[in-house]
């Protein structure tokens, strides 16, 4: 399996991206909206990841259950892609869902039914290669 986050808008609080998910024949099997933080230059728990390739594998996390741990991110560690909604419980992490809607009324867009999209991609692949890019941020 493939996949790639696509990284669209961006403020000082956080990042939206699309993450599509394809199969060896490169065939879109799933797609996902993706929450992170904004980018504070690679700090650990306070800012997103460097755009790049990453292996990435299903790991149980003691705190949130299965997830997909996102691994050799430089300079970093333990960075997960998990559910969640909001921005602030990210420490640097991918959170993905179905849809971005403002939950929370903070002026922020979250994304929603994370879970279940969190389920659909853990029956989708134990393991896959990553690649993160930036395409053009707006102000969100």
């Amino acid at each position: 399996m493939i996949a790639v986050i696509t990284r669209t808008n961006s403020n000082d609080k956080q990042t939206l991206g699309r993450l599509y998910m394809y199969d060896l024949m490169d065939k879109e099997i799933f797609t996902c909206c993706t929450l992170e933080l904004s980018n504070n230059g690679n700090r650990q728990g306070d800012s997103r990841i460097p755009e790049g390739s990453y292996n990435v594998v299903q790991r149980i996390s003691p705190s949130l259950g299965l997830t997909f741990h996102i691994q050799d991110v430089p300079d970093r560690e333990f960075i997960l892609i998990h559910s969640g909604n909001y921005y602030s419980q990210i420490k640097g992490c991918v959170l993905v869902g179905d849809s971005f809607v403002d939950i929370n009324h903070d002026g922020q867009l979250d994304v929603t039914n994370s879970r279940a999209t969190l389920n659909t991609l853990l029956e989708l692949a134990d393991d896959f290669q990553l690649t993160i890019t930036d395409i053009e941020f707006l102000n969100a």
